[in-house]
Formats: C-alpha cells, sequence, structure tokens
C-alpha cells in the first residue's frame, strides 16, 4: 500500500458486495490441464470508501490484497473440485482446503480484472496441491465502468503475474483417538471484561483504513464499502498500554455481510471451502496498517504492502461455515517482529463458540515517510519494548 497526500472523498457502504457478487469468477477454455478464471468486479480500494464531505489522504492504486489471495484460493479450489469431478471422486472423498501460501509479486490495479490459471500439481487419495498465478490486463478493460468485467478482457496483452500461490487440500481426519485436541483459552475467555463491556455490534466499524492519523481525521465511525464481511474493531487501548509491541493485542469482530451457501453437493457453486476464504479474505484487512500504529508510524507510514501471506486450516472446511444464529468470529492479531523495512502480522481465527479454526502469518513491507526503511526494532522477547 503506497500512500500519497492528496484529497479523496467518497464511499456508501450500502454498496458492499456479498462474497458471491464480489469475489465470483467467470470460467475460461482451458489451456492444456490449466484451469482458467477471470474475475468480474473490480476489487475493494481501501481508503476510496470515507463518506462524503470528509477530506482525507488518498493512499494508493492498488487492490485490497485479500481479494486476489481468497480469489486464487476460490480458483484454485474450482479447479480441484473439476479434477476431482472428472476422476469420479465421491463427495465423501473429496479433499477440504489446508493451507494458502501466497507470494504479492505486483500491485494490483482495482480497475483491471485479474485472470487466474490453476493447475493440479500433486494429487493423491489424501493430500493433494494445486498451483494458480493472477495477472492483469496491461491496457485498460473493454468496460468503460472499470467494473463488471466482460470474458474478453482475458485476451488483452498481461502484464507478469500479481500474484502466486501454492494451495493444499486434505482431506478431513477426526482427531487423534477421538480425543486429542489442544489450543489455548480462547479471546472469549482471556478477554472476556472487555468483550462483555459491550455487545458486539455496538464497537466501532473497522476502519476502512486503519492508521492511526487518518482514524483521527476522519473519525472512528466510518463503515466504508468494504465487502463480504461486517467488521468491528474492540477497543484494546487500554490492554495494550505499557505492553511490549509483541504482547499487545488486536480484537476484530465479523460476520457476513449476507448469507452465502455451504451446498455438501457444491451445485450452487459454494460449498464450505467458500467459507474458509471468507475467513482468509477478512484476515488480510489493515494487518500491516495496525502494525504500523504499534511500532511508532502511525502519522508517518509511507508505505504497507504485502509480500506473502499464508493461511493454515487446523480443522475441516464444515468448522469455518458462518451461519448468521452462530454469531460473531474473531480475529486475534498481534505482532511479533518488526525491521529491516518489514514487518509480521499473525492472527488467530476463533468461532463464535471458541475453537481456533484457523492461523494467518504475514509478511510485508512497512516503511515510513520519504521511502525510508523502518529502524529495527527488536518486537521478540524482553527487547520488545518500544
Amino acid at each position: 500500500m503506497s500512500v500519497s497526500m492528496t484529497p479523496t472523498v467518497g464511499g456508501d457502504e450500502d454498496k458492499r458486495l456479498s462474497f458471491q457478487e464480489q469475489l465470483e469468477l467467470v470460467k475460461l477454455p482451458r489451456e492444456g490441464q490449466a484451469h482458467r478464471y477471470i474475475s468480474t468486479r473490480s476489487a475493494y480500494l481501501p481508503g476510496s470508501d470515507f463518506a462524503k464531505g470528509k477530506e482525507l489522504p488518498s493512499f494508493h492504486s492498488a487492490a485490497f490484497g485479500g481479494h486476489v489471495y481468497a480469489q486464487a484460493g476460490l480458483a484454485a479450489y474450482r479447479a480441484w473440485r473439476e479434477t476431482e469431478k472428472e476422476k469420479g471422486v465421491p463427495e465423501h472423498a473429496r479433499l477440504d482446503i489446508h493451507t494458502i501460501n501466497g507470494y504479492f509479486t505486483r500491485i494490483g490495479l482495482a480497475s483491471r480484472p485479474f485472470i487466474y490459471t490453476a493447475s493440479p500439481v500433486t494429487a493423491s487419495r489424501t493430500f493433494s496441491t494445486v498451483s494458480v498465478t493472477a495477472t492483469q490486463p496491461s491496457v485498460p478493460s473493454n468496460s468503460p465502468s472499470e467494473d463488471h468485467y466482460p470474458a474478453e478482457d482475458a485476451s488483452l496483452p498481461q502484464y507478469p503475474p500479481a500474484f502466486t500461490a501454492l494451495l493444499s487440500f486434505k482431506l478431513p481426519e477426526p482427531d487423534w483417538d477421538g480425543t486429542v485436541s489442544e489450543q489455548e483459552a480462547p479471546p472469549q475467555e482471556r478477554f472476556a471484561s472487555i468483550l462483555s463491556s459491550r455487545k458486539p455490534e455496538e464497537w466501532p466499524p473497522a476502519p476502512p483504513v486503519d492508521i492511526t492519523g487518518v482514524v483521527e481525521i476522519v473519525g472512528d465511525d466510518q463503515v466504508g464499502t468494504f465487502p463480504i464481511a461486517e467488521m468491528k474493531k474492540v477497543d484494546m487501548k487500554e490492554y495494550n498500554e505499557g505492553k511490549p509491541v509483541h504482547e499487545r493485542r488486536e480484537l476484530l469482530l465479523y460476520r457476513l455481510l449476507k448469507p452465502l451457501p455451504d451446498d455438501e453437493d457444491g451445485k450452487s457453486g459454494y460449498d464450505a471451502n467458500a467459507h474458509v476464504l471468507v475467513h482468509a479474505f477478512v484476515a488480510d484487512r489493515n494487518g500491516l496498517l495496525m502494525a504500523g500504529n504499534h511500532i511508532g508510524l502511525g502519522y508517518s507510514l509511507g508505505r504497507a504492502a504485502s509480500l506473502s501471506y499464508h493461511f493454515v486450516m487446523h480443522v475441516e472446511a464444515k468448522a469455518a461455515v458462518m451461519r448468521e444464529e452462530d454469531g460473531w468470529w474473531i480475529q486475534e492479531v498481534w505482532f511479533p517482529r518488526a525491521g529491516r523495512g518489514r514487518g509480521i502480522v499473525e492472527s488467530k481465527i476463533w468461532s463464535p463458540n471458541g475453537v481456533h479454526v484457523a492461523t494467518e502469518y504475514q509478511d510485508g513491507l512497512i516503511q515510513g515517510f520519504g521511502g525510508k526503511l523502518l529502524k529495527e526494532k527488536e518486537v521478540s522477547g524482553q527487547e520488545a519494548k518500544l
């Protein structure tokens, strides 16, 4: 995420799209064994969606990284499902998303579609892998609105890949001996006094751009047009006060904006694995910006950009399904290391009933104004007091 100080206004939270709308893909003709897809909607652009009348910095033209990350996962998942169906794999023997290991290699443009090429790499009965790359046209879309992209955009000249990933798919298994399952106490217990101080919906919305100086300008009530999930940010200032960076925590509450199918047979085009991708999409939001705030760049952040992002599921996909009656999910975020112009963001995804469902690990650029690299600050162990 590159930052430049020019005015931007606009935004309307009523424009928030569902998973099906924001990340839908159109299938393209195969190229050999490679499955190809094109996105149909423009990616979310953080900072373009503040309320009208609010003057604020315009940060960049780069698309939200979680869009290409989750949509690449959707392309790989659909390619793998199609492969399983061609092989006659019965529904009970089909594999779920296990990990997504992604690398951001070029800035993604919100005004152009992504074209995905997904190819199975390895295949076995219990564990398989699929590679996927995402490119974009090097010339403007045929769509004058820079949205609702037509399939013919896939025939335009392409930039080199903006993103590449390797996904693993695994056969769900029960806990060993039916009993062994260990995790730390969930945030619902560890932060009970904080979480119980308000109803979930009473916490302020997660900021469209979570940089301290920006939030102070536009206020903490900006909903924006972030798609797929409604997100709330818990006030952790008092808890974090005086703690070294590596011990601080941020808590984000989230739930689907609109229902998402989880068909067992996937006839709708979605099954429980689509819900896995919702969590991966959400977990990418604002992490490096929050890290910048905690290491002292809340008023001088020049650039934040993901380099790599890894998402690991610890349970079967069914356990990631988001139902309205279940309540709010929790993303617990922390920042174990910063230095050499980069920062690490880790987070755990917790279900409403306190199950540790997934873990995120992200490495990215965090740089101050003027292109100066972030001065190294140890944020691990006893040297981490910042």
